[in-house]
Order: C-alpha cells, then structure tokens, then sequence
C-alpha cells in the first residue's frame, strides 16, 4: 500500500477517524497497543490544534480593522475599532471579533484576542516557524510561546529569531527552547533586549496571590534589597516577641503571624517594647526598688508579675495576662545565640528600627520548638496581642489616630453560622473554613454590619443613576462579571449595563436589580455596540445571542455553549455580508 506523502497528523481527520477513537475497546489492548493508540490520538490532537488556528487565522481575515473597509465612517465614542494583538508586521482585527471566536472556543475575550494575536504573529512574523507547525514538525503551543516571547521585537529581529530555531522547535526541551529563543532576541535585537532587561530590573511592587483552601495567601514583594532586609529584620524581632509572650509554634509560623502585626505598626512598636520589657525582666539579678519605679509600670523589673497593658476601660474587662518562663539555674550569656538575633547594618542614616529582641537567658531564648499550640493557647496568645494592642492605640504611638477600616465581605450560609464549621466564602480572596475567620479577622475591632439578604424580592428606583446600595447588592449577587467565559471580579465601580435598555420616557422602576448586570467595560462595550444581546431569565441565568446568533448561558456556575443551531438569518449569511450595522446603541454607556 502507497503511504500518504503527509504526516499521519496532517491527514484529513474525518467522522470516522474520530468515532474510531471512541469505539476502541481499551480492556483488550496490551500495553504497546495502549502507547501507539495513545500516540494516534495525540496526532489527531496535535492536528486539530492546528485546524484551529486556522480558523482563527481565517476569522481574524474575515473582521480587518473597520477602518481598512470601504464605506468606513468614524466609530462613535466607545464603539469598535482596530487592534493590533500579534506585533508589528501583523494586520489589525475588530476590536470585538476575538469575543465572538473566544464564545464558541471556551475562551475568555482577553484569552481569545491573545490567541489570535499568537496565530496572525505565527503567519506573519514568523513564518519558517509556522511552515513548520503546518508541515507536523512542530507543535502549535510551543510554537505559540515563541510569538508571545517576541512580541516586543520589530519585524526584522523576529525573523532572525524564527530562523534561529524554526526547524528545533521539537526537538529540545521547552526550558532549553525559552533558553535559546531568549538568547537568539538578544542577538537580533541587544539594544531593545538591553532595555527590557533593565526595564524589568526596576520593576517593583507589592502583589498579593491566590488564596489556597486553609486560608492562606501568598504575598509577592520586589522591592529595594535594604528595604526588603529591614523588612525581613523586623518580622524576625516580631516572632522572636511572640515567643516571649509564650508562642511555641515552629519560627515560619511565627514570622507568617507577624506580617499581620506589621500591618499595624503602632501594635507592632508596642509588642516589641513589651517583648523587650520581659525578656530584661527575666535576665535582670534582681528587682528594682518599689520606691524607684511604680510597682508594674513599663519601666520596671519584676521577674515575677511582669507588665502587661491594662484594659482599655473598665468596661473592657480585664486585661491579658502572661507569666514569663520561669528562670533556671543555667548560666546567662553575655550575647545571644547568632540565630536569636538579626543585626541590620545599612547606610541608611535615616531609618529607624526597633531594637532587636534579645535574650540573655537561654532559657528564655526564642527556640524552634515545633510544638504546635493548641486552641486554648492560641486563645490565651491571642487575648495577650488584643491587649497590647488596646494599649498602643490608647497610650502608645498610636493614641489619637483613627485605626484604618477595612470592609471585609464574607458570605456564609445559616446552617454553616450555626454548625460553626463549614466554609464560608471572603471576597476577594476564595474559600475559607469558618474556623479560620478568627485569624482572619486579626486582633482589630470588628463592626457587624446587617446581613444583606439577597433572597428578597427586587429594589427598584425610578431614575437611571444606580445608587449605592443597589451596586451593594449587585456586587455581592454577582462577584464576577455576567459576560461569556468573564473573569473581572464585580467591583464597587464596575459598570451596571440595563439589560433592557433604559428609556428616558419609560415605565417606573427600570433600574432594578433584575435588570442590571455587571460587566467590564469592554464587555459593556461589545453589548453596546458589537449587535450582542442579553436576556434574563432568572435571578441567577443570563442569556446571551452573539452577533452571528450563537447562544450562551451565564450563571453562577461558569458560562454553558447551547449547542443549538445559531438563532437568526445571520448564520445564512454570506462571510462578506456579516459585518452587519449594529442596533442602536444604548448612550449611556458607563453605567448600561
């Protein structure tokens, strides 16, 4: 039998092949059998991959730049215009078209417009590249990574980077491949490559990560390495003071507690003086004089009692108390262990940093126990830094300053406000167990505020302005925005669309909170001006119509394709005739 000049993946793929790989009867094939059928349905993959792309090329060709088509007339403000999403050298593509594809591929609008942007960059800046991939000697996702790596190069250093490693793309690993596409940009282009290098070298910030399920988050900092040392320094001098005040969980734990009481540095500067004053009270030879110094005052040594910050009131009951460990015979030194204390020399003539925790007595040194404390001491601890806290707000750095507020959303059910477990949901970060909002919610005041029923019949007003507990409402009903596949969170200032749009001379009551959705601005956009429609059904389903009739459903489990065919005459129509004029957009546009 004649074999195919084509790879088997660049084959065509038909109805058959494919029911083929389905019909398969896996309980019968040994474990070669297993490894070639796994490998053909790998090449069909690997080929479908690439048909995609094609039709993403092909999309992106059918919806130019509007201002390139014959009879184009200025866009009115917010309406579509041109982007360019693969580099210099790529053609420009409506605006909202990578919404439409990204519909019926499972892709968010931002995702699907990169992905486009990748297959106009694989046709246009790198086309060794893409020969390749179309040829099966390359598969397209690596091939993609490529494109987004040069994005930044002129045409003229992407070609050299596409003939640097066009024909390797397969056979080196992914790592070394970045490796070398990132050695061959420096080569076609040092000077821009020597600018983003430095470019990325200044960049700094502070960002937080996502949340995992024990209620714990991931902080990012790149920052000056003196301030990132200090820094360090500090929340090392606050878990060594937790330990003074009897926590004897492992030294990370610690120093993860006390980047919440950095946080508030007038608890921190307080919980340090007060470590300071114990761990002296615990290595001084003996007690200072009661006629010298008032009996329990900051100021004094009492290896027995030692001070504690008294309540904020007498109403405020009493305060935390703590004992120090009790002294034993062993010798003090004259200086702490190397690893109790953490000396900072810096330049810096005009910071100003605590003084360090230091024990004299071994005893009293911070250790990493490892034991882990139990829910009586973490309770105890917690009072002792409550305590503390009243205290530096009421005499200390921080008296007379109004503590910050921080509105905190979490969202529970009854039967888990009850149960007294469960997990309850904290905006802005995920999922948390509800034995864990106590850490959460720290040592600060808390204000309980009305619970916001959402179950309750639809508010209404009569004006097209949205007040502010209506965006309350919608907010916390929807916490992502209600477009295909969206990924915005729903914030105070997201914009509300009117689902049905709001007439000057309309009925009473058109903005309700059955008719307002959340969407981010280019999403609003798109509804707006781009021909998509939406309709409620329910309180929690939207249903969206695309332009060319493609039907989706949105709730709050994630975005359903109905796989119906395409509603409308649209579908039937010529490629060259679907570039139709939208409807009549609603003017309104920052709030629907």
């Amino acid at each position: 039998m004649e074999k195919s000049a084509l790879p088997v993946w660049r084959r065509p793929l038909t109805h058959c092949s494919i029911e083929h790989m389905f019909e398969a009867n896996l309980e019968a094939l040994d474990a070669r059998e297993t490894l070639a059928a796994a490998a053909r349905l790998q090449e069909q993959r690997d080929q479908i991959d690439v048909e995609l792309i094609e039709h993403a090329l092909h999309f992106a060709d059918l919806h130019p730049d509007p201002a390139t088509v014959a009879g184009h007339t200025s866009p009115l403000p917010g309406g579509e215009r041109g982007k360019v999403y693969g580099g210099p050298g790529c053609p420009g593509v409506a605006e909202f078209a990578p919404a439409e594809f990204g519909a019926v591929t499972g892709r968010g609008k931002v995702a699907a417009a990169h992905y486009i942007g990748q297959a106009l960059a694989l046709r246009h800046r790198l086309p060794e590249t893409w020969e390749q991939v179309r040829n099966g000697h390359a598969v397209e996702w690596k091939a993609r990574q490529i494109a987004t790596a040069c994005l930044s190069l002129s045409e003229a250093a992407a070609a050299i980077v596409d003939r640097r490693v066009a024909h390797i793309v397969d056979t080196v690993t992914p790592l070394r491949l970045e490796r070398i596409v990132q050695a061959a940009k420096w080569q076609a282009d040092p000077e821009a490559a020597r600018a983003e290098a430095e470019k990325k070298a200044c960049e700094r910030g502070v960002w937080v990560g996502r949340t995992d399920d024990h209620g714990t988050t991931v902080l990012f900092v790149r920052a000056p390495t003196g301030g990132v040392i200090r820094l360090n320094a500090t929340i090392g001098q606050i878990a060594d003071a937790l330990a003074v005040l009897g926590d004897t969980d492992p030294i990370d734990q610690r120093r993860a507690k006390a980047v919440g009481i950095v946080a508030d540095p007038a608890l921190a500067h307080e919980l340090l003086q007060v470590a300071q004053h114990l761990a002296r009270a615990n290595t001084a030879p003996t007690p200072a004089p009661a006629s010298d110094v008032p009996d329990g005052s900051p100021g004094s040594n009492v290896p027995q009692d030692d001070w504690m910050p008294g309540p904020a009131s007498d109403n405020a009951g009493a305060a935390a108390q703590t004992k120090a460990p009790e002294q034993t015979k062993a010798p003090a030194q004259t200086k702490p262990p190397a690893r109790d204390r953490e000396v900072v020399e810096t330049a810096d003539a005009d910071a100003t940093t605590c003084e360090p925790v230091t024990m004299a007595d071994p005893t009293v040194a911070v250790t990493d126990s490892g034991r882990q404390m139990d829910d009586a001491a973490h309770r105890e601890l917690a009072g002792k830094v409550a305590a503390i806290k009243q205290a530096s707000h009421r005499d200390g750095i921080g008296a007379g300053s109004r503590p910050a507020r921080t509105v905190l959303y979490v969202h529970l059910t009854d039967q888990t406000l009850y149960a007294e477990e469960g997990v309850a949901r904290v905006e802005g970060f995920g999922p948390a167990l509800v034995t864990r909002l106590s850490e959460l919610l720290g040592h600060d005041r808390i204000v309980v505020q009305p619970v916001i029923d959402l179950n309750d019949d639809t508010i209404s007003v009569d004006a097209y302005e949205i007040p502010h507990r209506m965006r309350e409402r919608i907010k916390l009903r929807y916490p992502v925005e209600q477009f295909p596949y969206g990924t915005a969170e729903t914030g105070i200032n997201t914009d509300l669309d009117h689902i049905t749009p709001y007439a000057k001379d309309g009925p009473p009551g058109q903005t309700n909170t059955s008719n307002l959705a959340p969407l981010g601005r280019l999403s609003h956009r798109i509804k707006t001006y781009g021909g998509w429609t939406a309709t409620r059904l329910d309180g929690d389903t939207l249903e969206w119509t695309t332009r060319y009739g493609f039907k989706l459903h949105v709730t709050h489990r994630g975005t359903y394709l109905l796989h119906d065919k395409p509603a409308g005459s649209l579908h039937d129509k010529p490629a060259g005739l679907l570039r139709d004029k939208p409807a009549a957009p609603d003017r309104h546009l920052p709030n629907g």
